[in-house]
């Protein structure tokens, strides 16, 4: 659950890089029924986009993933069935029960939907900690290996040039950690 995960911060994640040093405090206030929109046109632009995503995950469609990013102040749920794909934000501590939990850094999680870092050797490393179902993880992350180009490429494309230059920015700031 979500709350395991906070003790699995200090493994990731020493809280000294530029961005979970701002992000954290900054977006504590935010209210997460704002963001509630943006995530459903994600998931389901995806959903639509790359259905080969979302069919690969087979026998885990109906599985629940939290996603946690430790140096945010919310947690996210993913379901990643073709039909009705869900991605909703969470308070850490009213994040429902989920089948399989995937915690690690704002930036590490992005780039492994970027395409660009190995979920294995992130998790032998340390910066990712994975709880739960493992198999239904492992198929999830599968399906985002065996991908043509990068899911984060295209979400950012979805809100047009403010979408892929906050991407490109994110990517910098990746760089120089």
């Amino acid at each position: 659950m979500a709350i395991a995960f906070e003790e699995a911060e200090s493994h990731i994640s020493n809280g000294k890089t530029p961005l979970s040093a701002f992000l954290r405090p900054a977006l504590a206030p935010f209210p997460l029924f704002i963001l509630q929109p943006v995530l459903r046109r994600i998931v389901r632009h995806i959903a639509h986009t790359r259905p080969e995503l979302f069919n690969r995950i087979g026998p885990h469609k109906d599985k629940l993933f939290l996603i946690d990013p430790v140096n945010l102040p919310f947690v996210l749920v993913l379901q990643a069935h073709p039909d009705t794909p869900l991605l909703r934000a969470y308070r850490r501590r009213k994040a429902p029960r989920t089948d399989a939990q995937i915690a690690g850094t704002f930036l590490t999680l992005l780039d492994m939907v970027d395409g660009h870092l190995d979920g294995d050797a992130l998790f032998f490393t340390r910066e990712l900690h994975i709880e739960g179902d493992t198999e239904a993880v492992v198929c999830l992350r599968n399906a985002l290996d065996d991908l043509e180009g990068s899911v984060a490429e295209d979400t950012a494309s979805l809100f047009g040039p403010p979408g892929r230059q906050a991407l490109k920015v994110l990517r910098k700031i990746r760089n120089h950690e």
